[in-house]
């Protein structure tokens, strides 16, 4: 199993369990009171004089210290893969610079491995706040998120002059709440991250943020074609983050295989993947590109996205037409004119 390509050593996690899952004791509620204080050193430890709001207060404060211990270890574990994650990034950046061999030998990410978050320079493709809570969702607390979002869309209609209990509206609130749910349906799936880091556990934080891809799979094969592979004009659809009305376009994706090569669908379901989100073209391309990167550790990934922004024509400036082309370049296409040329060459034949 291959470590971080700087030689660091694999974190290996060993199963600890929880503080929440120590035994609190509780009063019986049908036990009469002085049943809770007959025995003085069994109570000698509680707090005030009632016993069952001692027991209560006893109850809490070790709550809150499982709670705070919880919290430490996530915050712990998430400063380690944030580390890793830095280190893969110099590592890429050395060979695009020419200062390695651009990656040595590399095993693929499989299905019977557990990733991390897509590492990026600035965070960007880290999950936040918002994302965690979402993948962590139960479904009754899914249903929960899907009322509240409604009812924020039926203050929105109050907001703009509208009466939500119209008749053409009074379903839109709960309407709209699904149609946003789904547009941004991206962020309930996962990608793998750096690869060849093993846990024997699943903690709460390996599932929300390192937990198997939903979206690659175990679609990696064996394949000994050096030659570049290219999937042009894929479809995208995402929201600016900005002003939250629609861009679309269409992106082109090409990588130089070393040893591996990856389903072709699934690059599609990557760009699908982290273009149901929240976006700006420019981390989008980024994104796209250092995924099938962090996946197969190709010789070189180039990804190029086209895309018309309804920000720009339907608002503000108002120029219907404009185009944004956005590139992102890792390896043998960042480092040899001579290769993104060939690449640029072969997605621009496609246009008529």
């Amino acid at each position: 199993m291959q470590g971080s390509p700087t030689g660091s050593a694999t974190p290996v996690r060993t199963h600890q369990p929880s503080p929440l899952s120590a035994e609190i004791p509780s009063p019986s509620p049908n036990a009469p009171p002085s049943s809770m204080s007959s025995s003085p050193s069994s109570a000698s430890h509680l707090v005030g004089s009632h016993p069952s709001t001692s027991v209560s207060l006893e109850h809490e404060r070790r709550f809150a210290k499982a709670k705070q211990a919880e919290a430490e270890e996530d915050a712990q574990e998430l400063r380690d893969f944030r580390n890793l994650a830095l280190e893969r990034q110099q590592a890429r950046l050395a060979a695009d610079a020419g200062t390695s061999n651009g990656g040595g030998s590399f095993e693929p990410f499989v299905g019977s491995r557990v990733g991390s978050p897509i590492p990026d320079m600035h965070g960007l493709g880290w999950p936040g706040k918002g994302t965690l809570a979402r993948l962590n969702s139960t479904p009754d607390e899914t249903l929960a998120r899907e009322k509240k979002l409604a009812d924020a869309v039926k203050t929105l209609l109050e907001c703009i002059g509208e009466d939500p209990e119209r008749d053409g509206l009074i379903k839109t609130p709960e309407r709209y709440a699904k149609a946003l749910l789904w547009m941004t349906k991206g962020y309930e799936e996962r990608l793998p991250g750096p690869s060849g880091v093993v846990f024997p556990r699943q903690s709460k934080i390996e599932l929300t943020c390192f937990a198997l891809a939903d979206v690659i799979g175990n679609a990696i094969f064996a394949e000994d074609h050096e030659e570049m592979v290219i999937v042009r004009d894929i479809d995208i659809f995402s929201l600016c983050e900005h002003h939250m009305v629609p861009f679309s376009g269409k992106v082109s994706i090409g990588y130089i295989p070393n040893k591996f090569v990856l389903g072709l669908s699934k690059l599609a379901r990557i760009a699908e993947t982290f273009s149901r989100r929240l976006q700006v073209q420019e981390r989008l391309t980024k994104q796209i590109a250092t995924a099938i990167d962090e996946a197969i550790r190709p010789m070189g990934v180039a990804v190029v996205i086209e895309a018309t922004h309804q920000c720009m024509t339907m608002r503000g400036v108002q120029k219907p037409g404009a185009t944004t082309i956005t590139s992102s370049m890792l390896g043998a296409f960042r480092r040899s004119d001579k290769t993104r040329a060939e690449f640029m060459a072969l997605i621009r034949s496609s246009q008529r």
